[in-house]
């Protein structure tokens, strides 16, 4: 009776596996633009920390930055000047996997927006952390510094 089994079991898999070897294609990791609005006249990217960005008074810009919002850790400002607002932000995949079904995780891009009311210079600093963990250093900070005409 045992070997019976095995041979069914073993009749089974065989008719199960595919006769010639399929390549599977893998979702390609394409990067995918950070989901700035239109409106936006300026975009600060990672790359420019530090730099010294100049804008115009009363037009949009935005600091496009990728964090990792799944684990908790998200981009906040933690000094901004006196002449610069909040003007918005958006978030949103940075590759196509992330919008496959099972696509658990990962990075995302995470978009400050901010428009400065007056001319002026000043130094905007952006920190990641977990908002819950007030007593912990940011784990990453980005600064650069603004010049509104």
């Amino acid at each position: 009776m045992m070997r019976m089994l095995l041979i069914a079991a073993a009749l089974t898999m065989a008719a199960c596996t595919p006769e010639a070897e399929e390549e599977v294609e893998p979702v390609a990791e394409q990067g995918v633009a950070a989901p700035t609005p239109d409106d936006v006249t300026v975009r600060i990217t990672a790359e420019q920390a530090g730099q010294t960005i100049n804008v115009g008074v009363n037009q949009r810009f935005a600091v496009e930055l990728v964090g990792v919002p799944t684990a908790g850790y998200v981009w906040r400002p933690a000094q901004i000047p006196a002449f610069v607002t909040r003007a918005g932000e958006a978030t949103g995949n940075t590759s196509a996997a992330q919008s496959q079904p099972g696509f658990t995780g990962g990075n995302h891009w995470e978009v400050l927006m901010f428009s400065a009311t007056a001319p002026g210079t000043g130094e905007l600093v952006i920190e990641q952390r977990r908002p819950w963990e007030t007593d912990e250093p940011a784990s990453d900070t980005f600064r650069v510094t603004i010049v509104a005409q």
